[in-house]
């Protein structure tokens, strides 16, 4: 459907047309010559200044023209953009709002036609085919999808602001600054090498490649992915959990309270050399701390099991590693209801705007 053969089965009361029937592209141009001003200027990366005078207003759907060409955006107001981003305006028998959720389904980089920094002409955009329905259903369509935005929009503030929170409990808790009822006696200075225990995951290397999310045993690796997949081997699982993971390439130390096998030796395992120090404290004292000095990432062994860090006593360590754990899991709640959100407008999208759900006549009202 995003591509320029004829739509098949089309439903009942919508047409295809090419884009280029029902709105105009306009092309970004250099703002140097303007002053500074209140007037944003957008490029493919999104805001980039202000200066002084618009080259459109009105409400638009920006496109990259070079270099980023699949991450399109709504826009209303007075704006101005660089040459190598695109904008719609004139819209006919639809509206920008529904222009952006068409634009949110094409596939724009089938539509590339540089082999080297990906580009699109003007002239690709308006001959892209699509079915409408009337105006009126776009405008039921466009409300549905807009109160799904709104209450994930809600959700991620709600998710920021729990964060924030978080960060503040981690700097006064974690820190001592703020000390709970009960609790005065003086922190202990302590080594992270005095605390945790260090251990080289030979033996739990994974021996195949054969990942499965069907699969029970999940096998760490040392990038972003972090959890490179499943595995159903059950020999070499490691099982003394919770521990701290950390690599060699990266400092973003894991705390770990699952069973697991590596990829490589690459990671490596962290755990408490005893019953009175709690490993989720420490780990948040970990966070607390810079593990790069200049462009050098710290190695444990050789350096950052130095370290000192404030110790309460274990009675302490649990209390506070209770109310930040709470609130993880407050965190985790929120951001758990935020992907169904994102799933359930994905779902929406993906059928309302294809004819596959219709949305009922009495939504009109609601229609803006």
């Amino acid at each position: 459907m995003t591509n320029n053969k004829s739509q098949k089965n089309i439903p009942v009361g919508w047409k295809e047309v090419k884009l280029g029937d029902v709105l105009r592209v306009g092309s970004g141009k250099d703002y140097k010559h303007l002053n500074g001003g209140n007037i944003p200027v957008f490029g493919t990366g999104g805001y980039m200044l202000s200066v002084d005078t618009p080259l459109y207003s009105g409400e638009t759907v920006f496109i990259g023209r070079k270099g980023t060409i699949d991450k399109p955006f709504y826009f209303k107001g007075d704006f101005w953009t660089v040459d190598t981003l695109f904008y719609t305006y004139d819209f006919y028998e639809t509206t920008a709002r529904y222009v952006n959720l068409i634009f949110q389904k094409i596939n724009w980089k089938e539509y590339n036609e540089a082999s080297g920094v990906p580009s699109l002409s003007k002239s690709t955009i308006e001959k892209i085919k699509f079915i409408f329905p009337s105006l009126q259903e776009q405008k039921r369509i466009v409300s549905v999808l807009e109160t799904w935005d709104f209450a994930i929009e809600k959700l991620e503030k709600k998710i920021k602001i729990k964060k924030n929170i978080k960060k503040g409990l981690m700097q006064n808790l974690l820190t001592g600054k703020v000390r709970l009822a009960g609790f005065n006696e003086k922190w202990e200075t302590h080594e992270l090498g005095e605390l945790l225990d260090y251990e080289q995951p030979t033996q739990y290397i994974v021996k195949t490649t054969d990942y499965n999310n069907a699969h029970e045993v999940p096998v760490l690796t040392a990038n972003k992915a972090f959890i490179l997949g499943y595995t159903n081997e059950t020999s070499g699982i490691y099982k003394k959990h919770p521990v701290i993971i950390f690599d060699d390439f990266t400092v973003d130390n894991k705390f770990v309270d699952f069973e697991f096998k590596v990829k490589s030796s690459a990671i490596k395992i962290l755990s408490a050399k005893n019953k009175n120090i709690n490993l989720k404290f420490v780990f948040g004292k970990m966070q607390l701390i810079n593990f790069v000095v200049g462009q050098h990432k710290r190695h444990y062994l050789s350096e950052y099991q130095y370290i000192t860090i404030g110790m309460p006593k274990i009675e302490e360590q649990n209390v506070i590693e209770k109310i930040l754990t709470t609130s993880d899991g407050e965190i985790k709640s929120l951001e758990e209801k935020l992907t169904i959100l994102k799933e359930q407008k994905k779902y929406l999208l993906n059928n309302l705007i294809t004819g596959q759900i219709r949305v009922p006549r009495k939504l009109l009202i609601n229609a803006k």
